[in-house]
């Protein structure tokens, strides 16, 4: 019995002594530091694992910034791009509306084209034996002026005097849009097959073909006007003259031709 009572009493005092330090550690400052210090390193532990992510949203939102930027560079090239396309478009429908309007009032100098071999001796243009250049610009003013008689001669001797200028195919669509706005339409029409013909790579070529429809439409050979039409728009989208062609055949369809 005393055996029992003395084990009995052993395990008290082993129990008792292990509550004992319990509470003091939980008291403890040196313990409580401890905890702290260790709670303190996990956050930084977990702070270490999340910045790969955080690098990550950084660059992610450097590129967007550098997307935004790029984007309102391009708006504005695509804006310029629209004026100076407008503006260009404006210049061309401007001068081709003024012809078109001279036509109207036109009509009394028709009459027997020049020929080359005649004009070429008179000294039509205003200055003569000057560059290709200001003789070129000399014929133009006159087509400007309204003078298509004496527009057509100087394009005319143009040819004649500077076969190889560098100006010659606009010379030859010039001459062939003097007999145009003298409503000299088989005679333009001649001319403006001879820009298609001779001068190729010219960039007369959709304004020639463009005009070649209109001459045939005023002929009233529609079947013609609508093939040269339809080309200039299917071989140059986008550009004036295809928008100007599809305008006149809109304007047939809707005429019944």
């Amino acid at each position: 019995m005393n055996s029992r009572k003395a084990a009995s009493l052993l395990a008290g005092l082993i129990i008792s002594s292990v509550c004992s330090l319990t509470v003091v550690a939980r008291d403890d400052p040196a313990a409580l530091k401890m905890n702290d210090m260790d709670n303190r390193l996990i956050r930084v532990e977990r702070l270490i694992d999340n910045e790969g992510l955080m690098s990550l949203l950084a660059k992610l939102d450097s590129l967007q910034k550098d997307v935004r930027e790029l984007r309102n560079d391009v708006d504005t090239l695509q804006y310029e791009v629209r004026q100076a396309s407008g503006r260009q478009r404006d210049l061309y429908l401007d001068l081709d509306q003024r012809l078109q309007n001279l036509e109207q009032g036109a009509a009394r100098l028709a009459g027997p084209a020049p020929a080359v071999a005649e004009s070429a001796g008179r000294g039509q243009l205003r200055v003569p034996g000057g560059t290709d250049q200001e003789n070129y610009q000399a014929a133009f003013d006159l087509l400007k002026a309204g003078q298509y008689e004496q527009a057509s001669r100087a394009f005319a001797q143009f040819m004649v005097v500077f076969p190889a200028s560098g100006l010659s195919d606009n010379a030859q669509y010039w001459l062939a849009e003097t007999h145009y706005v003298a409503q000299r339409y088989s005679e333009a029409l001649a001319e403006f097959q001879t820009v298609i013909e001779r001068y190729p790579d010219s960039r007369k070529i959709p304004d020639a073909m463009l005009k070649i429809g209109y001459c045939n439409f005023e002929l009233e050979n529609w079947d013609a006007s609508r093939t040269a039409l339809s080309q200039v728009v299917k071989n140059y989208p986008e550009t004036t003259p295809a928008r100007l062609a599809a305008q006149r055949l809109e304007r047939m369809k809707s005429q019944g031709h």
